[in-house]
């Protein structure tokens, strides 16, 4: 959004090259880590089993892992939403759940904790499935037919917004990638 907002274009061509950006590795874990987790619940998986199934397949459990935050710098909105869940759900067999997939993770290295998205959608799971709101068939639907991701790019999408009127109402120019980052690797020439 920054960047196409600084080489001139329109606001909806801004905030669409931004929303672009969102998929699996951004934005896009919150269907992911919904899905993976509901499924090792349903199908009776114990924590430990799930995590040895999906390295054993290769696979990152969507949802747990963090760049920067670790169990001994934790991410304050995973602290303010279990909080929460915990005070005002009806149950919360997901976030149990996903707690315990946490422990084994953790054990293995530190930043492997369950992620502000990973907490998100296994509350959200709970809430479809406890609330007392939808069936069983219903709460599925919503977590398959792509509910939390929608979620979440409405709420990024005003951020965008927000980045696109920031760069106008700094006049700031043109964006150029600074000239020591970039790094060229010329194939050898054999004579």
């Amino acid at each position: 959004t920054i960047v196409c907002a600084r080489a001139g274009k329109d606001l909806v061509s801004s905030l669409v090259s931004g929303l672009l950006t969102i998929g699996d590795r951004f934005g896009g874990a919150l269907d992911g880590a919904a899905s993976m987790f509901t499924e090792a619940f349903d199908s009776g998986l114990i924590p430990m089993e799930f995590v040895n199934k999906t390295r054993k397949e290769g696979k990152l459990i969507m949802g747990i892992g963090h760049r920067v935050k670790s169990i001994n710098n934790p991410d304050k909105r995973v602290i303010l939403i279990k909080e929460f869940v915990k005070e005002n759900f009806p149950k919360t067999p997901m976030l149990d759940y996903a707690l315990q997939v946490e422990k084994i993770t953790t054990s293995k290295k530190p930043n492997l904790i369950l992620n502000v998205d990973g907490c998100i959608a296994v509350s959200f799971v709970d809430l479809l499935r406890n609330s007392g709101c939808f069936t069983k068939d219903e709460a599925e639907t919503y977590i398959q037919t792509g509910s939390l991701n929608g979620m979440f790019v409405l709420g990024r999408s005003i951020g965008f917004i927000g980045h696109f009127l920031d760069q106008k109402r700094l006049k700031q120019g043109l964006y150029r990638h600074p000239w020591d980052d970039i790094s060229y690797v010329l194939p050898e020439i054999n004579n």
